[in-house]
């Protein structure tokens, strides 16, 4: 019988969506019961039988409402983080004059604004800060919290 632990990491699916002036699209958790009243870009979980781009654009539709086409996501960094447990975070970005954002899911999110890059509030999902970070230096790939699964 195959080890059934064996493939069991989430992918997480993020999107950086920016406007004409380098802005990203924030929202404040609340209600989920991790990291509330922390912002976060809109995000959420590969599921099952789901390409990573098809995903992104599901979680972006379910979080925004915003319609995005695969061919739109650019793949800007790829972390291997852990926090509860493995987990892969792949960070697509989306880039367009203007975004007509709707908070599509009030019970978990206060709502999105955009923030320049340089100016990210201090309460933001850790990760994503030091994603948004690396992003920021064209550094594709990172590594973090993996001392905690020790």
């Amino acid at each position: 019988m195959a080890d059934q632990t064996r493939y069991t990491e989430a992918v997480d699916l993020h999107l950086v969506l920016r406007d004409r002036e380098g802005r990203i699209a924030l929202g404040r958790r609340r209600n989920t019961g991790w990291m509330d009243d922390h912002y976060h870009v809109p995000s959420g979980h590969k599921e099952i039988n789901e390409s990573a781009s098809h995903g992104a654009v599901r979680e972006a539709k379910e979080e925004t409402g915003a319609e995005i086409k695969p061919e739109e996501l650019r793949l800007v960094h790829v972390m291997s983080h852990y926090t509860t447990a493995g987990r892969c975070a792949l960070f697509f970005e989306v880039t367009r004059p203007e975004w007509n954002l709707t908070n599509t899911e009030p019970d978990k999110c206060d709502g999105w604004e955009f923030v320049a890059p340089d100016a990210l509030p201090d309460n933001i999902v850790p990760y994503a800060a030091a994603a948004l970070s690396h992003i920021s230096k064209n550094i594709n790939y990172s590594e973090r919290g993996w001392e905690k699964a020790r």
